[in-house]
């Protein structure tokens, strides 16, 4: 099942065409695209019954994030080992390092993006965990059973606001406007022949810079959420950005930053794609 984010009002994508939940639902399910991970295995359970009506065309650029508000954006940094390598860090062994990007940074798949004037902004394409069942120490083997879906995220990081001074400021350094697209929607996990086994590719300008595979996560998805929930409870709708592999601008030589007119593209097998176009702050 794939659900979206179309024009802020949620929607089925049935045969590559939207479907309005609430109309279809006669009004059982309100149209806020959060509002659905509050009841998700009741929705879960009329969708999967449902005959709903023909669909309309999707157009890219309404499409907004498919979990737009959510109350806890957690993220894990060093989850692949050679993303490890290359920012010089050594592997982590009981938990990844943890830090938030606070949800005023949340867009849609398909956006301009703002550069931070003087600064450094570094692409990472991640792989984002929507949370549909509560989860608080959960195990790995039950942790798939607390998750609605997966969906494309780019931790999108202005790298001198996130390293500099005495303490480094990750979260705000990942956190200006525009900097946590996520889309195109939602899929659930039973939509893929392995959701621990995805192919990632993000490109600038059409040139690759990432290329990496999920398989390759130290802590794999349902390992990380029993990691996290042991300390903090993960709620509906919650997103967990799971790690980004190597070819990040920050550990290139010479290092690379996103510029005015770049295009990021960001594509995971089975999901789909985030296009940023980059523009200067005027």
């Amino acid at each position: 099942m794939r659900i979206a984010n179309l024009s802020g009002r949620l929607a089925l994508i049935v045969d590559g065409r939207a479907v309005d939940v609430e109309e279809a639902s006669d009004g059982r399910f309100a149209a806020d695209p959060q509002a659905v991970y509050e009841r998700w295995e009741e929705f879960r359970r009329w969708a999967a019954q449902a005959r709903p009506p023909e669909g309309v065309p999707v157009d890219p650029a309404l499409l907004g994030a498919p979990a737009p508000a959510p109350r806890q954006i957690v993220a894990a940094g060093l989850n692949y080992r050679d993303h490890a390598a290359e920012s010089g860090f050594a592997l982590p062994d009981t938990m990844p390092p943890v830090f938030t990007k606070f949800a005023t940074s949340i867009t849609g798949p398909v956006t301009e993006v703002v550069l931070p004037p003087g600064g450094h902004t570094d692409w990472e394409i991640e792989l984002v965990v929507v949370i549909g069942v509560r989860a608080h120490r959960v195990s790995a083997e039950t942790a798939w059973d607390h998750v609605a879906g997966l969906t494309v995220g780019q931790d999108i990081s202005e790298r001198i606001t996130q390293l500099e001074g005495p303490s480094p400021q990750f979260s705000l350094g990942k956190s200006f406007p525009g900097f946590a697209p996520t889309g195109p929607w939602l899929v659930t996990p039973d939509a893929f022949d392995d959701p621990d086994d995805l192919g990632l590719r993000c490109t600038v300008n059409g040139e690759e810079v990432q290329k990496g595979r999920t398989s390759d996560l130290i802590f794999s998805v349902s390992e990380l959420l029993a990691r996290l929930s042991s300390v903090i409870p993960l709620l509906p709708g919650d997103l967990v950005f799971t790690g980004t592999p190597a070819g990040v601008g920050l550990g290139r030589d010479p290092q690379r930053w996103l510029a005015p007119g770049d295009e990021l593209v960001s594509t995971i097998e089975g999901i789909g794609e985030l296009r940023q176009r980059f523009v200067a702050q005027t």
